[in-house]
């Protein structure tokens, strides 16, 4: 009884066991078929995400370009406003050089007539500092002659000589120079006092000379006057502070014809 019990409990085992085995080959495949879906779903969200991190960059590039194309946008019209601009200025430019071309015609023909009529003014004016307004005038018609140089210049050095002429007229100077007293030349002094007055002086003193614009010569003048001649001589040269002065002059030609100057 015993091992008809144990002979069946065998039996039992060996089918309960042949089942088992069966249901384990069975889900193998599932088991690796599972895990190979999961492993390519991760590759998929690896992938995914992949994806998702460049889209994100290329958007913020996109931003970044959007964001440049709209500064270049403003700087591009400010650009074209400069260029019209530019436009409008070179207009008014080459408007000005065909004037300046126009202007450059009719002011050297003004130069040329200003030059003459300073020549005739030094020419009748009292007789000082000649060597110096001669040289000045002759560097003139020598600078008219230049091609090399700019009209502009060459307005501005006649304008130039017109300026330090009429200043002659509002200031008080001494220098020495030659001049011809009695058939010699001697070292005098020359005082100017504008154009009012122009006098001589030797350097012992004992020759005074006063110019008459009139009569365009020089008269003597009496040598009481070299107190007042010496005391403007150092006001000219700054030796002396500016003080009111005594000089003698020629009233009108009624009274120069009589008096050597002694008009004051």
């Amino acid at each position: 009884m015993k091992l008809i019990t144990s002979a069946g409990a065998l039996a039992v085992a060996a089918l309960v066991a042949a089942p088992a085995y069966s249901q384990q080959d069975t889900l193998e495949p599932v088991v690796e078929q599972a895990s190979s879906i999961n492993e390519s779903a991760r590759q998929s969200q690896l992938t995914i995400d992949q994806i998702s991190d460049d889209m994100q960059e290329r958007l913020q590039q996109y931003k970044r370009i959007m964001k440049e194309i709209d500064g270049l946008k403003v700087y591009t019209a400010q650009v074209e406003q400069q260029i019209d601009s530019q436009e409008s200025e070179k207009s008014d430019i080459n408007n000005s050089i065909d004037q300046v071309s126009y202007v450059e015609r009719q002011i050297t023909p003004l130069m040329l007539r200003m030059i003459d009529s300073l020549e005739s003014f030094v020419e009748l004016d009292a007789p000082f500092l000649q060597t110096e307004r001669s040289e000045r005038l002759q560097q003139l018609n020598d600078l008219m002659e230049r091609a090399n140089v700019d009209v502009s210049e060459k307005f501005r050095r006649v304008m130039e000589a017109y300026q330090i002429e009429a200043d002659y007229g509002r200031n008080i100077e001494a220098y020495t120079a030659e001049h011809e007293i009695d058939g010699q030349q001697q070292d005098v002094t020359f005082l100017r006092v504008g154009r009012v007055a122009l006098i001589y002086k030797t350097r012992d003193g004992q020759h005074l000379g006063l110019w008459n614009q009139q009569t365009r010569s020089w008269e003597e003048l009496d040598s009481k006057h070299l107190p007042e001649i010496d005391e403007a001589i150092r006001i000219a040269r700054k030796q002396l502070a500016p003080d009111l002065l005594m000089m003698p002059l020629f009233a009108n030609k009624s009274t120069s014809s009589s008096n050597n100057g002694s008009g004051q």
